[in-house]
């Protein structure tokens, strides 16, 4: 394998994986995936990311609190999400930020007061999340679904101290540029190879290869041609393939240019 790539965005402590994670590790050093950052959603789910970390030297860390789970989640997280931030190979806070696509109202048919007090807990949690990530020098991983405004607006105060990856990026260039513009970057999962997401292709082909990361978010968003399937780290080199033809690049040029980003926004993380 000449090229080699990161899977900056993985959720290997879900149960999709728990009867083979160890053949789905090897299918991804056979596809070139050199590293994995996992990613929690809450303190048990970031606690399980730690401790596959602490067993694969390929997998690092995000612990975080996922906007979906606020209502069940503390007044406060910021003591718990500190005591888990400061182990050796956590590289970022997250998964955190803003959800509006999947509010109480649409899941379970509340009403618009429990909406609004599921977006004002949210703001407050990814405020005090933040604050975390600021204060131990971490970068954040960013969820913004039908919610970019917003986390631009709760996130832009911190940005002269903490940069942000707004992952599973969807929208359009001009929302890029705004991102970019706060000193953070865009990543972008297996939804730039399905024929329905012609936007995320224009997006994507409107960024220098130095501003964006690749990611599979796995399980979930498999690249074609396995898109319908789980997804594994192994496909981050499908959706590497897509983009080096959209781009028009050698994928050893896009091997080289988001391996470099990912280092240099995982500060912690061990080239490999």
């Amino acid at each position: 394998m000449t090229t080699c790539f990161y899977d900056t965005h993985a959720h290997l402590d879900y149960p999709d994986f728990a009867d083979d994670l160890p053949l789905v590790l090897e299918r991804a050093r056979e596809a070139g995936i050199t590293r994995i950052i996992t990613i929690g959603t809450d303190l048990t789910s970031s606690q399980r990311a730690i401790q596959l970390a602490e067993h694969y030297p390929e997998i690092y860390a995000a612990v975080g609190w996922h906007p979906n789970d606020v209502l069940i989640a503390p007044d406060d997280v910021r003591p718990a999400l500190r005591a888990l931030a400061t182990h050796a190979k956590v590289v970022a806070i997250g998964e955190i930020g803003l959800d509006y696509h999947r509010l109480p109202r649409v899941v379970t048919g509340g009403t618009a007061e429990v909406d609004r007090h599921n977006r004002e807990k949210q703001i407050i949690l990814f405020q005090q999340q933040l604050e975390v990530a600021a204060e131990l020098g971490l970068n954040c991983v960013i969820h913004q679904r039908a919610a970019l405004a917003d986390a631009l607006a709760v996130f832009a105060p911190f940005a002269d101290r903490v940069r942000a990856v707004f992952h599973c990026f969807v929208d359009d260039a001009a929302a890029a540029r705004r991102v970019l513009d706060l000193r953070s970057l865009v990543s972008f999962t297996g939804i730039a190879t399905f024929k329905n997401a012609p936007g995320v292709r224009d997006t994507l082909a409107a960024l220098t290869l130095d501003h964006f990361m690749l990611e599979t978010d796995c399980p979930f968003l498999a690249p074609v041609p396995y898109r319908g399937k789980r997804c594994e780290p192994a496909h981050v080199r499908e959706l590497a393939l897509a983009v080096a033809r959209l781009k028009g690049c050698a994928l050893e040029e896009l091997s080289a240019a988001t391996g470099d980003t990912a280092r240099r926004f995982f500060t912690k993380m061990v080239s490999g």
